[in-house]
C-alpha cells in the first residue's frame, strides 16, 4: 500500500524540516500545498521531495486540507501540520495498519509537548484515499462526519486505533501559542461557524474551552453547559455522528479485535458522545477551578474521569482532579488519583511529582522520596522536583543529601527562576545550613 503525507502549510521554515525528516522513510509521496508563505517553506519542501501546490489562504482549514486532498495519488494518507512529527517507533505499525484491507480510519494518538493540560489526544489523521473522505469545519477541522456518513452505507468497513504515542505536537507550548496569537484566529473562525450551528456540542466544546483559555470563563461555562445539555438531552444532529475512538487497540495487529462500525451506528454515535463529554467536563473543571468553585469542579473532573474513553487521554483529569482533592485536605482522594494516572502512563513526570508531594503532605516521607526519585529519573532538569526532595531528605534526617539536593535545585533554578534560586539560597542560610 502506497502511503502519503498530506499538508497545508505557510511560513513554516522553522518547523517544516523536523517534521519532514520524521516521515523520510515512512510515507512514499509527500504532498504539500502552500498558501501563501514568505520564507524558505516552499525550497524546504522541494528539498524532501515533496510536490508542491498553491492555494490562496481563505481562513478555512477544511476548505484548504480539502484542496491539498486533490493531488493525494497514495493508497492511504497521512495528515500532519508542520509543528507535529512523527515518533520514530510508529513506523512498522503504521506500515501494518494499512495494510490490513478492512480498516478505513485508523486513529493516531498525539501527544502535546509541553501542555499545561492534556498532554495527549486521539486524532483522526491516518485514513484511506476515499473520495467521500473529506474534512469539515473552518478550525479544528476533520474527517469524522464523512468517516460516520460513509459507514452507514458502506457497513463493511472497520475504524481502529494504534495505542502508541504516533505524533509529537508542538503547537500548543505557551510561548509558540501567544507567539502565533493562536487563540484570537482560533476565536474567529470558530465563532463564525459556532453562529449558524448553535446546536453542535463539538463546537460548544472547543469554543467554550478556547474562552475559557482567554479568561472569558463566564462564556466559556455557558457554551460548555450548552454543549452537555445537547449531548444529554440526545438532541445531537447529523454533525455530531463523529467517528467512534475504538477502544480495542490494535496492538501488532496480531490479535485485532476491532469492530465493524457501520454494523451499530446509532450505538457508536453514543459511544462517539463519550469523547465530547470528556472534554466538555474536563474544561468545566477547569472554568470552575479559576472561578474557586472548588466542589462543581471535583464533580466535573470526576465524571470525566469516569466516562469510557481511551485510557491515556484521562490523564488531564486525573491530574486536575488529584490537585484539587490534595488543596482540599483529601489526601487519600488526591494519592488514588495521582497513583491511577501514574497506572496509565509509567513516564507521567508530573504525576510522580504530585503524588509525591501529597505522600509529603500524609508524612510517607520514604515513598515521597521515593516519588521525587522516579520524577526526577524521567527529568533530570526538574528543579521543583529537587527542591522538595530536598524537604523531605531533612525532615527524615539524611542532612547531606538533603543538601546535596537543595544545591543542585539552585543551579537549576538560576538557569530559569533566579528568583527562587536566590530565595532558597537564602531559606538555607536562615536555617544555618548553607
Amino acid at each position: 500500500m502506497k502511503l502519503s503525507l498530506c499538508m497545508i502549510v505557510k511560513n513554516e521554515e522553522t518547523n517544516l524540516p523536523k517534521c519532514l525528516q520524521s516521515v523520510e522513510d515512512v510515507v512514499d509521496e509527500i504532498v504539500v500545498l502552500d498558501t501563501g508563505s514568505s520564507d524558505q517553506t516552499i525550497q524546504i519542501a522541494k528539498q524532501f521531495g515533496a510536490k508542491v501546490h498553491y492555494f490562496e489562504w481563505c481562513n478555512n482549514f477544511s476548505t484548504a486540507r480539502n484542496e491539498a486532498l486533490k493531488y493525494v495519488t497514495g493508497d492511504w494518507i497521512l495528515v500532519l501540520d508542520a509543528d507535529e512529527s512523527l515518533t520514530p517507533e510508529i513506523a512498522p505499525y503504521l506500515q501494518e495498519a494499512i495494510n490490513i484491507q478492512d480498516y478505513l480510519l485508523i486513529n493516531l494518538v498525539r501527544q502535546e509537548i509541553g501542555a499545561t493540560q492534556s498532554p495527549y489526544s486521539l486524532v483522526s489523521r491516518l485514513f484511506r484515499n476515499h473520495p467521500k473522505i473529506k474534512f469539515d469545519r473552518p478550525y479544528h477541522a476533520l474527517v469524522d462526519d464523512s468517516i460516520a456518513a460513509i459507514l452507514t452505507k458502506e457497513t463493511y468497513w472497520q475504524i481502529g486505533y494504534l495505542p502508541e504515542v504516533a505524533i509529537l505536537h508542538a503547537g500548543y507550548q505557551k510561548a509558540i501559542i501567544n507567539q502565533l496569537h493562536k487563540y484570537a484566529k482560533a476565536a474567529v473562525a470558530m465563532e463564525e461557524f459556532f453562529a449558524a450551528n448553535s446546536d453542535d456540542a463539538y463546537i460548544c466544546s472547543k469554543l467554550g474551552a478556547l474562552y475559557v483559555e482567554m479568561g472569558k470563563i463566564n462564556e466559556g461555562i455557558e457554551l460548555l453547559n450548552q454543549g452537555l445539555s445537547q449531548i444529554i438531552g440526545n438532541q445531537l444532529n447529523q454533525s455530531n455522528n463523529r467517528v467512534h475512538k475504538d477502544k480495542i487497540a490494535l496492538r501488532g495487529f496480531q490479535n485485532s479485535q476491532s469492530r465493524k462500525v457501520g454494523n451499530s451506528l446509532g450505538q457508536d454515535i453514543k459511544e462517539t458522545n463519550y469523547d465530547i463529554l470528556y472534554e466538555l467536563h474536563y474544561h468545566l473543571g477547569i472554568a470552575h477551578t479559576n472561578l474557586k468553585n472548588v466542589d462543581q469542579a471535583i464533580s466535573h473532573y470526576q465524571a470525566a474521569v469516569k466516562l469510557p474513553i481511551y485510557p491515556l487521554l484521562k490523564l488531564g483529569g486525573y491530574n486536575n482532579l488529584g490537585n484539587l482533592l490534595k488543596a482540599s485536605a483529601d489526601f487519600i482522594g488526591a494519592k488514588n488519583a495521582y497513583e491511577t494516572a501514574i497506572k496509565i502512563d509509567p513516564s507521567f513526570v508530573t504525576g510522580y511529582y504530585n503524588l509525591g508531594m501529597v505522600c509529603k503532605a500524609m508524612g510517607s516521607l520514604v515513598e515521597a522520596i521515593d516519588c521525587y526519585y522516579k520524577a526526577i529519573q524521567l527529568n533530570p532538569d526538574y528543579a521543583e522536583a529537587y527542591q522538595n526532595l530536598g524537604v523531605v531528605l531533612l525532615k527524615a534526617g539524611d542532612v547531606e543529601t538533603s543538601l546535596a539536593a537543595f544545591e543542585y535545585a539552585i543551579s537549576l533554578h538560576e538557569q530559569n527562576n533566579p528568583q527562587e534560586a536566590q530565595r532558597l539560597r537564602q531559606g538555607l542560610q536562615d536555617m544555618g545550613l548553607k
